[in-house]
């Protein structure tokens, strides 16, 4: 085992993670509602814009992840994309959560798109930074934990701010817009830690020998071709009940609208809690069969859902929970063994494609949130829900595509993960021989 990396260090880098996922929530939860009812835009045409503005975002993804892994700027790849792309992402922000009174459908799609631009040009560089702190199996583990959990809190901590400014008076626009500002400065501070405190691996000659057509490799990597299906599934599964979330409160379980902050809250802070075990799961265990797990976790607590009766709110707390643990394991245990499938294509090509692969892993997530919101804003109107006019069957409607779709896809991922190839035992394998080669 490698020697521990300092708490020091992951703090550090973890701390960003906490600000990014800031507007977590209102982007992908209040932004459907936000357009699609208050400006009138309309949910399936909000579906499609947010999956068009996704898919060209996506576009960017393999280019950004290239070029951080082949040019550096003063000895290092990741800073400055990371630097330029939270800029970016700042304005996009700002407006597309604080929109004019006269935003519409335009402005929803070209203000999305510079987000997500400035979002990849962060995200990417970032985890592929995350990839490179340690070669140990479980280190890896221990760094996307301390991530993930980082971005788990973040996104508590933006529901408390959201409630905080519901006790005190402010308009669901003015909160948007706290938690906006909010999360630009401390974005700054973050990222001037992050900068300062961590340092970037060496560049390395392997490194500088990427060739644009590499993605033809990449393509026949099984491994990493097993895992990145896998993750799209998954994150499909996760995604629509997200994109159906405030929609499944007030008209599937009626919950009261005060309330919804509380299970919001209850739903994050269960995946933070759960984030230490799975990580001591997978620890006795494997990373993926440690994820099949949580996965199997929540398609049982998924599947209670139609059976529910409005005002069923005390059995909804409870599905919260268990779905909120699962998605502790979904976060953090997906990029370890990512980390582990780059070690494979080193071995295998003797390139180092870190940040081309987790491009791509970043690719395939923006797809599956964007194909979430193009899925099931528009299947619920075709299955009569009308948020206008909400009727029994299209309220049946939207729970059956709520509650069920994301069973059958879990499922799914399940199968694809299942008994994967890069278990303790031949990363430590693969590990020992690239250091033997020198990396």
């Amino acid at each position: 085992m490698s020697r521990p990396i300092p708490v020091a260090i992951l703090a550090a880098y973890a701390a960003p993670a906490f600000v990014m996922a800031f507007p977590t929530i209102p982007v992908l939860i209040q932004v459907p509602v936000l357009y699609g009812v208050d400006r009138s835009v309309g949910l399936a045409m909000t579906g499609l814009l947010l999956f068009a503005s996704r898919l060209f975002d996506s576009l960017t993804d393999p280019l950004v992840g290239w070029a951080s892994d082949r040019f550096a700027f003063r000895g290092t790849r990741r800073k400055p994309w990371i630097a330029a792309g939270g800029f970016i992402a700042a304005i996009g922000m700002v407006q597309l959560l604080v929109p004019p009174p006269e935003a519409g459908a335009l402005h929803l799609l070209g203000w999305s798109i510079v987000l997500y631009s400035g979002w990849t040009m962060v995200q990417v560089p970032y985890t592929a930074w995350g990839a490179d702190l340690s070669p140990d199996y479980d280190q890896r583990t221990r760094v996307t934990s301390w991530r993930e959990a980082a971005t788990l809190l973040g996104v508590i901590g933006a529901s408390a701010l959201a409630a905080l400014a519901a006790a005190i008076g402010l308009t669901g626009t003015d909160a948007t817009a706290l938690t906006a500002w909010t999360a630009i400065a401390a974005g700054a501070v973050a990222l001037s830690i992050l900068f300062m405190v961590v340092r970037e691996p060496a560049i390395d000659a392997i490194g500088r020998r990427v060739k644009p057509g590499s993605l033809l490799s990449l393509a026949r990597n099984g491994p990493f071709v097993r895992l990145l299906a896998a993750w799209f599934v998954n994150g499909l599964a996760n995604g629509i009940p997200a994109a159906l979330y405030l929609l499944y409160l007030e008209h599937g379980l009626g919950l009261p609208a005060p309330q919804r902050p509380l299970y919001i809250l209850v739903y994050f802070l269960s995946a933070v809690v759960a984030i230490p075990g799975w990580r001591a799961l997978s620890a006795g265990w494997t990373k993926h069969g440690t994820w099949s797990a949580a996965m199997l976790a929540a398609c049982i607590a998924f599947a209670c859902v139609p059976f529910l009766e409005p005002g069923a709110f005390t059995a909804y707390l409870a599905i919260s929970i268990v779905t909120g643990a699962a998605l502790g394991a979904d976060l953090a245990l997906p990029p370890a063994l990512q980390a582990d499938v780059v070690d494979y294509d080193r071995l295998k090509h003797g390139r180092n494609r870190v940040g081309l692969q987790f491009a791509l892993w970043s690719m395939g997530t923006k797809i599956a949130l964007a194909a979430s919101a193009g899925i099931a804003l528009p299947l619920i109107s075709v299955g009569g829900f009308d948020v206008e006019a909400v009727s029994e069957s299209g309220r049946l409607w939207l729970v059956a595509v709520y509650g069920g779709l994301p069973v059958l896809l879990k499922l799914g991922a399940i199968g694809l993960v299942w008994n994967f190839p890069i278990d303790r035992r031949r990363q430590h394998i693969i590990a020992r021989r690239l250091a033997v080669r020198g990396r």
